[in-house]
């Protein structure tokens, strides 16, 4: 049994493609894909499932009663789904991909933003060196007993 899935609302960047495949994987269905596109400027997620009736029957009441917490969902439309479905693991090999990329991405600009501020900081440190009109503490050591 092979269905299309298509939610729209905010669904994009709140998790809803990783909440999806932990849910099929845990449902041990063979045929799973998920992808974010805009429907007439609208963001949606378009899910094509397949496997055996009952997974997909539970697959789709999970959908319906869980979505991911920044998530709002305007409509879900269920429709059968007459063509090919990619196997789950090779989904999850090119989700995972992306995913790392993205995530390098962010720590990528985080590293460029933490040397910014390490170099603000070190800047108001000098100037307030420059400014203080007292001695910087030095390390004394405890007297000895």
């Amino acid at each position: 049994m092979a269905l299309k899935i298509t939610i729209t609302g905010k669904v994009h960047g709140v998790g809803y493609r990783a909440l999806l495949l932990e849910e099929a994987d845990s449902l041990l269905i063979p045929k799973f894909e998920a992808r974010n596109v805009k429907i007439n400027g609208k963001e949606a997620l378009i899910v094509l499932i397949d496997g055996d009736k009952e997974q997909i029957e539970s697959f789709v009441r999970f959908l319906k009663e869980n979505k991911p917490e920044n998530a709002v969902v305007e409509e879900i439309r269920v429709e059968e789904y007459r063509g090919t479905v990619r196997d789950i693991e090779k989904f999850r090999a090119g989700f995972t991909s992306t995913q790392l990329s993205k995530i390098i991405q962010v720590g990528l600009v985080m590293v460029e933003k933490q040397d910014l501020m390490l170099k603000k900081q070190d800047e108001m440190l000098r100037k307030q060196d420059e400014t203080c009109p007292f001695e910087p503490m030095r390390f004394r050591p405890p007297p000895h007993f």
